[in-house]
């Protein structure tokens, strides 16, 4: 007999034998067991999460000898025939292969026809996203009303791809990806029945390299047999995949923490010889990190059963979690690189040695390769910590960045400006601007300690300008006398007088309304086409109410529509347009800012960018 390979040997033949997919299970057999039978099913999820398997066995529970149920027997001829693929009445397409409406047309004429042999024509259409459209309408009308005893179960690995009058006559189930623990479990079951030794590592590397893919599972585990000489071992496993021994990445761990580069080189050196792929070692490195962080945050979560378990919590405890943080980040994106560096032992070694030098002994030493900010007499890396640490994250990360310039020496806030002066603690916070690296990758705030010392000059070009209003004095307040006239009380600063108003709801009505002319007791409004809505009876009313109870007397407003560039509103805008600008202008000459775009490719955001109020 022909050998069968693993993963057909071992496809579950009933829904108790699934793995990983607990909540289809859960639906299906309630509604087999309640005779609550939909007429289309759909199935998505990744390659090899059981798409194809749930719908054979759904397909024998419809049409199993000993009645419709959740638990087929498995021996009847129908049960049988279907496991075999040879049922009659249960027919599988290959939708890639019949997209054309012609193959769909052909395929439901048949439907009108009882089934032969079974209770259900059932028909399993897989990659149904891969139809033309025109073969997904054909089928339109059979699917949301086919014949009593007809059941279509669909598959698809892009359900986005579906038309939605598809999705819409369809029962939809998402099948996940499976865990990695629910992987190892199913593969040590399958050895065990097939009698081949295996270590709990070298499952866990295959359930790792599987990515959620039960069937990739099997499909390595049956190489990993063949390689091993009929047993699976760890050694074997890692040289099969060009998987990294976890020792190395220990050894790499370990150098960094005590500053060794030489250990660190010698490391990199040995992995080199042995022919290693330093793409799959920063791949390990990567995951290796993402534990350490989960150690130290979460260190429970660590299973028990894991073969490094103790060597990961002793190492969690002795790197920083910042460190490992930056780390990570430095390891991702040298993956990312890996192919633009000379070779892949340059890049991986370029790696080890910007996690070398971004630390905090290597931040506190002056680098003479470090370009110091204009003005300034020491260089970047001399910068108070938290800038320095937060300017070695960008350098290396190429992350988005957060970064905030320093206002000095303002007696009242305005916008940010350049770096110009030495550095001093920071004590007031100037605008800030949002950069942003063309890599889409976790964001590193950088919130630099630093405050810019500035001349009086400087801030008074900066500063906001601040409306020339006519103050009142007693000779300008309102007299018994009727004689006077509003003229000698208000001088026609419509916006002066609207910040003095308590209005409430109405002030919007009064910000948009542009004096035209005024009397003793009137005042003539117009308002904009575009603000004409707010010509509500409502606010006019409390407006002319709140300058009455200003001016102590009755007055008249006359409102009309027009004008539009001399409201307060307006006046407003173009302040604040002003200010925004002025505070772009300095972030883009701040030589902090400057040197990251220039450096390091990162581009600024405007929409970040906030004039201080």
């Amino acid at each position: 007999m022909s050998y069968q390979v693993l993963a057909r040997k071992w496809r579950p033949k009933l829904f108790e034998a699934l793995v990983g997919q607990e909540h289809v299970v859960r639906a299906l057999t309630n509604a087999l067991e309640q005779q609550r039978l939909h007429h289309a099913y759909l199935f998505t999820g990744t390659r090899g999460v059981g798409k194809t398997t749930l719908a054979r066995i759904l397909a024998k529970s419809l049409n199993c000898e000993t009645g419709i149920t959740a638990h087929p027997c498995g021996v009847c001829s129908a049960c049988v025939d279907i496991d075999r693929g040879r049922f009659v009445d249960m027919l599988e397409v290959d939708a890639a292969s019949n997209t054309q409406v012609d193959s769909m047309r052909e395929l439901l004429d048949n439907a009108q026809y009882a089934p032969t042999v079974g209770r259900f024509k059932v028909y399993i259409i897989d990659e149904v996203h891969m139809l033309s459209r025109s073969a997904f309408n054909a089928m339109l009308k059979t699917l949301e009303e086919p014949p009593a005893h007809v059941k279509f179960i669909l598959a698809t690995t892009d359900p986005q791809k579906m038309p939605v009058t598809v999705l819409s006559r369809c029962l939809q189930f998402n099948l996940r990806q499976m865990s990695t623990p629910s992987i190892t479990s199913h593969l040590q079951e399958v050895l065990a029945k097939e009698n081949i030794p295996s270590d709990s590592v070298a499952l866990q590397l295959i359930s790792r390299a599987a990515n959620g893919s039960m069937r990739d599972a099997l499909s390595l585990l049956d190489q990993a047999i063949a390689y091993g000489g009929n047993r699976v071992n760890e050694s074997e496993v890692r040289a099969m995949l060009g998987a990294i021994d976890q020792s190395y990445l220990y050894g790499l761990l370990d150098a960094l923490i005590v500053q060794d580069g030489p250990s660190l080189m010698a490391q990199a050196k040995s992995m080199e010889e042995r022919s290693l792929s330093f793409d799959t070692a920063l791949a390990d490195l990567a995951q290796l990190l993402h534990q350490l962080a989960v150690a130290q945050t979460v260190p429970e979560s660590i299973p028990m059963d894991l073969p490094e378990r103790t060597a990961l919590l002793d190492l969690a405890g002795k790197l920083p979690a910042d460190k490992v943080q930056l780390y990570y980040q430095i390891t991702l994106l040298g993956r990312r690189d890996l192919g633009l560096a000379p070779d892949e032992f340059a890049g991986f070694t370029m790696c080890l040695l910007r996690m070398l030098a971004f630390t905090n002994e290597s931040t506190n030493k002056p680098s003479p390769a470090t370009p110091a900010p204009s003005g300034s007499d020491r260089p970047v890396a001399q910068m108070a910590g938290g800038a320095a640490s937060a300017l070695a994250a960008a350098t290396m990360a190429k992350s988005t960045i957060a970064a905030q310039s320093a206002a000095a020496g303002l007696n009242q806030p305005s916008q940010a400006k350049p770096m110009t002066e030495s550095i001093t603690p920071a004590t007031n916070t100037g605008a800030g601007a949002i950069l942003e690296s063309t890599t889409a990758t976790a964001p590193v705030v950088i919130e630099p300690e630093a405050q810019v010392s500035s001349s009086k000059e400087q801030a008074s070009q900066v500063a906001s300008p601040e409306p020339t209003y006519a103050p009142f004095s007693e000779s300008t307040m309102p007299s018994s006398s009727a004689e006077n006239s509003l003229q000698e009380e208000f001088d026609g600063n419509w916006r002066l007088l609207v910040d003095k108003l308590k209005l409430g709801l109405a002030r919007a009505l009064a910000q948009h309304c542009e004096l035209t002319s005024h009397t003793a007791d009137r005042l003539e409004l117009q308002v904009p086409e575009a603000h004409k809505h707010l010509l509500d009876p409502n606010y006019q009313e409390k407006l002319k109410a709140a300058i009455e109870a200003h001016f102590g007397r009755k007055m008249h407003l006359q409102f009309s529509i027009g004008g539009g560039n001399n409201t307060p509103a307006h006046h407003i805008s173009q302040e604040k347009a002003e200010l925004q600008s002025q505070a772009e202008s300095s972030i883009k000459q701040d030589g902090f800012v400057q040197a990251l775009v220039r450096d390091f490719g990162a581009q600024i955001i405007p929409s970040s960018i906030k004039p201080l109020q």
